[in-house]
């Protein structure tokens, strides 16, 4: 036994001056009566023989002592030392998505997993020592050889189970260190997974048959007003008649319904539709509830929504690209005539066709058409007309580079015939598509604005171009390459990345988790990634030139973690277990705290018979 506090033996000093007390104390009571007839009345009273009378004062002081002695080795704080009974203890805590299954009664996975680890805390000797290693996003020792019981208690309720669906591989690793230290460690693996076979360690199962369904592979298309939507759905333990609703953008109401009877352990295919001209996003709910609600719905956004970048098109002659326009892309065109044309702004895409430019725009792309002078920072210049005496053929670039490639996808190149062009020397960040004996007569690059520029140097309407189907063509490549996509995916699953093209101009680019997590992307790269932790719509905000774009993701629940009964292969730890416990601790303060109320109120009773027994 030892002492936290060995000075609180001092009040055993009280006994001795107790025992003082009482020995020197008077031991009678002079009572004043009023007659001689009832001083005669309470001698027969005290003749009556009563052992207890004799008693009661020795055993006050007894009592008395033994609350002296107590309150000293309650200020003392005895420590019981128990040889053997405390142990090491390691548990590896599941935080997969799959621990956010609840069941009837509304309980996580996570946390009667937490509630497990606890009772084993709680019945631990003291003496003993935790280390707790947390399995979500990452693997982490949330603490390692904690001695103390309450904050091992505390910081295991701060968890939150991940959306992920994490390797056990370094969990393992960081166990098998512990075990390697002390092979008598307790190892407890407390998940919802089951292990084909475990080895050095016990498994505390929170797992269990509960009811799961899932919404998964969404797709859409959009034709002539028309929405059609196809996707599965799962149940992963019984049959099941799943109720869907299709919801369009921000509606309150579905715009379509569906009942889809689904097999138990396996899955369905659904189509819906309804009537819309253009979209944002769509919602698939299923409405039946079940042990996890994150799967139950999933959100598909409109990767060509954003694309609606408004564009102006300068012009006395614009029929045939203002057609080619609404033939290939969405984009919002307004149509202006060369002399309307007064320097306006606030345009994703200009177009000048034939038209003298004083000054370049500097918020967004430009072609030029036919151009009729240098521009000040458009990086090419101008250097005269030359007419051809009867209609010329155009050769099409031979370059393999990754450029040139892109914007020459699906081009024949062959017999595109001008009547003349402009003589233009493009500068070093333009890459030539077409020419004529040598001279430049399609290019595209990038101005000193940092902004994509294309060149036709001749005049369209002088040309077969309009009438072939490389018009189409070139112009869905240089629209891609006008307007580069932002974004290649919008349906993603967790623990996947997101690539997001750093377009010029970009300010800044901001993500905003489901959970209001707010991070900020590296500019100093043509793509920044970034890993989706959880599930739900991420927004992602470009600010450019000053103007914010916005962008949506869907982040889905892992399959693997949709379904409610896993087995795993094994969860083994190399080396020979040993039961060699170490000194624990037992410390009796609870039951010197009852001794002393028991010994008070034994004591207060002897009191109350020695002063009230002749009433």
């Amino acid at each position: 036994m030892r002492f936290l506090y060995p000075l609180g033996l001092l009040g055993l000093i009280g006994i001795p001056i107790l025992i003082i007390v009482y020995i020197i104390k008077s031991k009678y009571t002079e009572i004043t009566v009023s007659s001689t007839y009832i001083w005669r009345l309470s001698e027969k009273f005290l003749k009556r023989r009563n052992p207890l009378n004799k008693l009661t004062g020795i055993i006050s002081l007894i009592l008395q002592l033994l609350m002296v002695a107590v309150i000293s080795l309650a200020i003392a704080h005895p420590i019981i030392i128990l040889p053997g009974s405390a142990n090491e203890y390691c548990f590896v805590l599941d935080g997969s998505a799959s621990m956010r299954m609840t069941d009837e009664n509304g309980n996580t996975r996570f946390e009667i997993a937490k509630d497990e680890i606890e009772k084993v805390i709680d019945s631990a000797s003291e003496g003993s020592v935790y280390s707790l290693i947390y399995v979500g996003d990452g693997t982490r020792t949330v603490y390692e050889r904690n001695e103390n019981k309450e904050t091992a208690k505390l910081l295991l309720d701060e968890l939150e189970p991940s959306y992920s669906s994490p390797e056990y591989f370094d969990a393992i690793g960081k166990a098998q260190m512990i075990f390697d230290e002390n092979s008598s460690a307790l190892v407890y693996v407390v998940t919802d997974k089951q292990y084909k076979s475990i080895n050095n360690a016990t498994l505390i199962s929170v797992g269990g048959s509960c009811e799961n369904y899932a919404v998964s592979d969404v797709s859409y298309a959009l034709l002539s007003g028309a929405l059609t939507v196809n996707g599965t759905v799962s149940s992963y333990t019984g049959d099941a008649a799943l109720d869907l609703e299709l919801y369009v953008d921000e509606a309150d109401t579905p715009y379509a319904t569906q009942t889809v009877n689904v097999t138990g352990g396996s899955s369905a295919s659904f189509t819906m539709s309804c009537n819309v001209k253009s979209f944002s996003s769509i919602k698939v709910k299923i409405t039946n509830s079940d042990a996890l609600a994150l799967d139950n719905e999933l959100v598909v956004f409109n990767a060509e929504s954003e694309k609606s970048y408004k564009t102006i098109l300068v012009s006395d002659r614009p029929f045939f690209m203002e057609s080619v326009l609404s033939s290939v892309t969405n984009t919002d065109v307004t149509v202006m005539s060369t002399e309307e044309y007064d320097g306006q702004t606030g345009y994703g895409l200009y177009i000048f066709d034939s038209y003298e430019l004083k000054e370049l725009p500097s918020d967004g792309a430009v072609w030029f058409i036919n151009p009729k002078n240098s521009v000040p920072k458009a990086d090419f210049s101008f250097q005269g007309e030359v007419s051809l005496e009867y209609a010329q053929t155009l050769d099409i670039t031979k370059s393999s580079s990754a450029l040139a490639r892109s914007l020459t996808e699906s081009i024949n190149g062959k017999e595109i015939y001008v009547m003349g062009y402009a003589k233009c020397s493009p500068g070093r960040s333009f890459t030539t598509l077409l020419s004529y004996k040598g001279s430049p007569v399609l290019f595209a690059g990038t101005n000193a604005y940092g902004n994509r520029q294309v060149v036709f140097g001749f005049d369209i309407h002088n040309s077969n171009l309009p009438l072939m189907l490389d018009f189409i063509s070139f112009t869905k490549n240089f629209v891609k390459y006008s307007f580069p996509s932002v974004l290649e995916e919008v349906l993603f699953d967790v623990g996947e990345e997101v690539e997001v093209n750093v377009i010029s101009n970009c300010e800044s680019i901001r993500i905003d988790s489901p959970t209001g997590k707010v991070d900020y992307l590296d500019l100093g790269t043509a793509m920044s990634s970034y890993v989706l932790n959880e599930v739900g719509v991420y927004d992602i905000t470009l600010m450019v030139s000053g103007s914010p774009r916005e962008f949506s993701v869907y982040c889905s629940v892992p399959e693997i973690e949709r379904v409610p009964t896993v087995t795993e292969e094994s969860f083994s730890l190399q080396g020979e277990k040993q039961n060699n416990g170490f000194d624990g601790e037992y410390d009796p303060m609870m039951i010197l705290f009852i001794t002393l109320v028991v010994l008070f109120i034994a004591d207060w009773g002897v009191y109350c018979y020695e002063k009230y027994q002749l009433r």
